[in-house]
């Protein structure tokens, strides 16, 4: 194989890729302050920064998403223009989104074909097409089978299958967007293993990820941005993952939170034998029995559809029970409305808190009294008290550390780390006596997860009953007391803490018991 035979397409070779001086503002934001970021060919570069700090805006600039006010881009050293994620396929720069652009009803080769004229003219090449897909997959260890509809396969496979078609267009660069967000660790692995064999065949790739043990394993180089100005770059070999939280941060990051030891006591939550179902119209959850105790936090581990929505939403009142019984504190709570159930001390902290958690077009104080607008002091004969309710928000923004221009600022103009923030702050200070966190850290930068995971613990320490619903494993690790692994809406198993480990995690999160791995070997 020569070397131009390795890239997946004739465009030519990316040897680098130049952004100079990029410059891009929003009305009263400074997106992107004169920005300098570069590839190169055959390296992985780790692009990091807090929510906010402008990694989304570079990228979508270089992909054609947002035009830049200043600066410009170079390829090989020779100044290009980018309008649109055409133009950028068209120069051999591919990206690969977190939340995937896949049709769940069309083959894979359909998914790839998608958009792509047909050298048939009005007739479909798919025959063509599967044959490339099969090159490709054989030639970087991405095994897919072309004729799968993509709803018969796994995250980790639908992800190959994004790569695949940038990888068919002809992408040299890859940007790779948050990839391992909702893979299992052997998902993870089997990617860096892909990674690796592309570097080798002399792509550039650009890895975006908060999980900094991953970048300092797979990356080259990383660049740090902070409120839209680039900190610096350096060798990852010269740096360790608390040098680049603190660089991201600006201040001395705790990685490890301090768990300390609490007595847990009696069951709060039980739920028996729990099932319903899916939006989908198959089950949703099969047959779970789970029991969290007082100052315990409950890990509830799996990859993501595996039946961790339908759990919270079951809880919560929100989604029907087709069987078993939910016991919040010895009363059988099935069926009842999720106001009777807030009355009754649960708390939940959902997944997608802007769907569920917020109004985005309310004010930050507004969305501070949403359990409880309706109830004294903030509501008096049928009329709110906006005196109490701006005290009590000035109040919450304080305790809790809000950035916010005001009280009166709309949540949709907030960040994600403060929109979760006033999230935290309404269903604690109701003191509860369960909380259901449902991802509370998806998505969040380093400084605002460790808030987030503190006042978790703090909760646990006053005797709270937790259960965290999370797909980060390091998080699940680092957080819980017990873990429960949830594999298509059945509980595999429930670990202690102490026997836990990523492989043994792994396994269950994969619908593999690590007793039956264990036979099978004892057998051959």
């Amino acid at each position: 194989m020569t070397e131009t035979d390795k890239l997946p397409s004739g465009r030519d070779r990316i040897e680098s890729l130049e952004m100079r001086g990029i410059t891009k503002r929003f009305p009263g934001v400074l997106a992107s302050d004169h920005v300098n970021f570069d590839v190169k060919s055959g390296e992985v570069h780790a692009l990091l920064g807090e929510n906010g700090a402008g990694k989304s805006t570079l990228m979508k600039i270089l992909y054609g998403l947002y035009h830049p006010d200043e600066g410009e881009i170079l390829i090989n050293g020779k100044p290009v223009r980018i309008s649109s994620p055409n133009d950028s396929i068209n120069l051999g720069i591919g990206m690969i989104h977190q939340h995937f652009m896949l049709v769940q009803t069309m083959t894979v080769a359909e998914n790839v074909a998608l958009g792509l004229p047909s050298s048939r003219g009005l007739l479909t090449d798919l025959d063509r097409v599967s044959k490339r897909i099969i090159e490709l997959a054989n030639l970087y260890g991405l095994k897919i089978d072309p004729s799968a509809y993509i709803w018969q396969l796994s995250v980790g496979q639908q992800q190959r299958v994004e790569i695949i078609k940038a990888l068919y267009r002809g992408a040299a660069l890859l940007i790779l967007d948050e990839p391992t967000a909702v893979l299992t660790p052997q998902e993870v692995d089997e990617l860096f293993v892909i990674m690796n064999q592309m570097v080798k065949d002399g792509h550039g790739l650009v890895f975006i990820s908060h999980k900094l043990h991953e970048v300092v394993e797979i990356s080259h180089r990383v660049s740090v941005l902070r409120d839209g100005r680039m900190i610096g770059t350096r060798l990852t070999s010269d740096t360790t993952k608390q040098d680049l939280a603190n660089w991201m941060v600006g201040r001395e990051v705790g990685f490890t939170p301090d768990r300390g030891q609490v007595e847990c006591g009696g069951p709060r939550l039980q739920l028996k034998d729990v099932a319903c179902g899916s939006d989908r119209g198959t089950p949703g959850l099969r047959g779970i029995n789970i029991d969290v105790c007082s100052g315990e936090i409950l890990g509830i581990a799996g990859v993501s559809g595996n039946g961790q929505r339908e759990l919270a939403e079951t809880i919560t009142g929100l989604r029907k029970t087709t069987g078993g019984h939910v016991i919040l504190e010895g009363n059988d709570i099935t069926g009842f409305d999720p106001s009777d159930i807030t009355d009754r001390m649960l708390s939940y902290i959902p997944e997608e808190r802007m769907r569920d958690g917020m109004i985005k077009d309310f004010t930050v104080a507004e969305n501070m009294i949403l359990r409880e607008h309706e109830k004294m002091p903030y509501s008096r004969y049928g009329f709110l008290n906006l005196r109490e309710i701006s005290r009590h928000a000035d109040e919450l923004i304080k305790k809790f550390h809000v950035k916010t221009p005001s009280r009166e600022t709309h949540a949709k103009n907030l960040s994600g780390g403060n929109i979760q923030k006033i999230v935290l702050a309404r269903e604690i200070f109701r003191t509860p006596r369960v909380i259901i966190a449902a991802q509370p850290t998806r998505g969040l930068d380093i400084g605002a997860t460790e808030y987030v995971r503190e006042q978790l613990l703090e909760q646990r320490k006053q005797g709270v009953a937790i259960m965290l619903i999370s797909e980060d494993l390091d998080e699940i690790l680092a957080l819980s007391d017990r873990i429960a692994v949830i594999y298509e809406g059945q509980v595999m198993d429930i670990v202690p803490r102490a026997e836990a480990t990523p492989a043994k995690l792994g396994l269950l999160m994969a619908g593999v018991h690590p007793e039956e791995t264990k036979q099978t070997s004892e057998v051959f």
